[in-house]
């Protein structure tokens, strides 16, 4: 590894350390993320137990006290009419993503004008990538280096690759939180390997309650990229999903990184919205692409 590189990754490392990763926590019996990192506040999971009127004002309070310029909220299908009334608006969703039955419209509503600010040169370049890209039936199998599941052992490793890719990151990439992770049964890695180095990771967050996960982590270190790594790892991830009997498989990408968005278009993901100014991602606050698939 040369010298320039070296002290690149050095800084990136710094950058994470030093910012604060956003609290997971309860409201009533619903699950909330937030915090300075993102700006805002994001109700994970919505419990049906508790009333969204009141939900809806905790969440509100929170957001005031704390200054956060944005709120976004994961809901059923049958919780919308609350929260458009109380002034939240569509800007994504994903059919069957609970249970493989109902969906789940992404909600939100902008706390300042900054925040709101439409990205309106990267939509459009977005838009003429949509028109021209083509799904890919067929891929051929990689030559010359091997995918594998990843395990506990190579916690250090994932979490070292993700952070020499990412100057930040929404979610915590240390190596105890991704550790935590696998031995809780719910974060996956899957890795493509040259000889004995791990040189492409994916990840897969799973609910298996609910049968959907998120495929998320995709870094390839900087020598390989160019390879179509990121297709041959959402494939494996995939065939990976089905044998866990999990139904619906979503991705959240950034709309500035064409690649990764033709990457889940070829792969015959559907794209479904995006998340203005949402996520805390490489530095900065960049806005989201929404994308499902179907498995089973």
């Amino acid at each position: 590894m040369n010298d320039i590189l070296f002290k690149e990754m050095k800084a990136k490392e710094k950058i994470i350390k030093k910012r604060k990763s956003d609290k997971i926590e309860k409201l009533g019996k619903s699950i909330i993320q937030h915090g300075k990192l993102n700006d805002r506040v994001i109700l994970l999971s919505l419990n049906p137990e508790d009333d969204n009127y009141e939900i809806i004002a905790e969440i509100e309070n929170l957001a005031e006290e704390n200054s956060y310029s944005k709120i976004i909220c994961l809901i059923r299908t049958d919780d919308l009419p609350d929260f458009i009334l109380s002034g939240y608006k569509v800007e994504a969703y994903v059919p069957k993503f609970f249970d493989g039955k109902t969906d789940c419209i992404m909600v939100s509503k902008f706390l300042t004008e900054q925040r709101a600010k439409t990205p309106r040169k990267q939509l459009g370049l977005f838009s003429d990538l949509l028109e021209i890209t083509e799904v890919e039936d067929n891929y051929e199998k990689l030559q010359n280096f091997r995918m594998e599941s990843l395990n506990e052992s190579h916690a250090d490793e994932i979490a070292k690759i993700l952070q020499q890719t990412f100057a930040s990151y929404p979610f915590p990439i240390e190596t105890e939180n991704i550790l935590k992770g696998i031995q809780e049964n719910r974060l996956f890695h899957f890795g493509i390997w040259d000889g004995d180095r791990i040189v492409g990771l994916s990840g897969a967050e799973i609910n298996h309650k609910e049968k959907h996960a998120e495929v998320t982590d995709f870094a390839v270190l900087p020598e390989y990229r160019g390879k179509r790594f990121a297709f041959h790892l959402l494939k494996f991830t995939e065939e990976n999903l089905k044998q866990k009997n999990i139904k619906t498989a979503y991705a959240v990408a950034r709309l500035s990184e064409l690649g990764m968005n033709k990457t889940l278009l070829n792969a015959s993901y559907k794209y479904s919205g995006t998340l203005v100014n949402n996520t805390h991602i490489a530095g900065q606050i960049e806005s989201m692409n929404i994308y499902y698939k179907h498995l089973n």
